[in-house]
């Protein structure tokens, strides 16, 4: 097991599902992954649902708020970045063009979190840990495992995350579509980002989560008895591995992946 008990400051650390149906969220989940649901209540009839995997928290999900289901935000999965300072960051994210959506935050005294937005829209969240370090399993079958960027602007992505998190991104044009590579010192590659391409149809700026699996191919077939839709069908990254997009039954999106034996 690839167990976690802390994340440096400009990784990735948490991963979190808004959805619209949040008993068949946990059901598609549950025999897609094999995670375990267990709820905390949040007040009168709200409960937050962490995901564990062979007793690791890996990742929850929760209700959308009516307010932004009215907005037309789509279920989602939120992509958190842990942080030493949740609120100098968050000032940081405003000095280099990005949006503040909420003010900063203590959640209980598991943390301290803010939601941002990149200055071509993506959304992304920051973690100041304390009590909750962040998901105890990362890189391994059924957790997360990557994280890519899908913009309008990735010269401009670049200047805004190497500001904020001291990314550095490396692109290369491996396979005819430039791929940028994030990393920083003392750490491998841990997440991508890439330009929206024409044949993507008229998505919005994002962040795109991976999920680690034994057989991709399976993993696609097995979400579409469970009633999901795939968005791009299994193909191979020469040299890499192997990966799908999918959306759940509720329309979340999200990807899959299995790394080549001898990357």
């Amino acid at each position: 097991m690839v167990e976690k008990n802390g994340y440096l400051p400009g990784t990735f650390c948490w991963f979190e599902l808004a959805t619209s149906d949040q008993e068949a969220a946990k059901s598609f989940y549950a025999g897609l992954f094999g995670w375990t649901p267990n709820d905390t209540p949040m007040g009168p009839g709200s409960f937050y649902t962490m995901l564990q995997l062979r007793g690791k928290e890996i990742g929850a999900l929760y209700t959308m708020m009516p307010d932004v289901k009215a907005m037309g935000v789509p279920p989602n999965w939120m992509t958190y970045v842990a942080v030493a300072d949740v609120d100098a960051s968050a000032a940081k994210v405003k000095e280099l063009g990005g949006a503040v959506m909420a003010a900063p935050m203590d959640v209980f005294d598991f943390g301290r979190m803010v939601v941002a937005k990149d200055p071509q829209g993506a959304v992304f969240a920051m973690w100041q840990a304390r009590s909750h370090k962040g998901a105890g399993l990362y890189g391994e079958t059924g957790a997360a495992c990557w994280a890519e960027l899908q913009t309008k602007g990735i010269d401009g992505a670049k200047a805004f995350y190497g500001g904020l998190f001291g990314w550095e991104g490396k692109t290369s044009a491996g396979g005819g579509v430039a791929y940028t590579e994030w990393q920083m010192p003392g750490t491998g590659p841990f997440g991508g980002g890439m330009e929206i391409q024409p044949d993507m149809g008229p998505i919005p700026p994002n962040w795109l989560v991976y999920f680690m699996v034994d057989d991709v191919d399976a993993s696609v077939a097995k979400a579409a008895e469970l009633g999901a839709k795939t968005c791009v069908p299994p193909m191979d990254i020469p040299g890499t591995g192997r990966f799908s997009v999918l959306a759940d039954p509720q329309g979340a999106v999200f990807a899959v992946f299995k790394l080549t034996a001898a990357s």
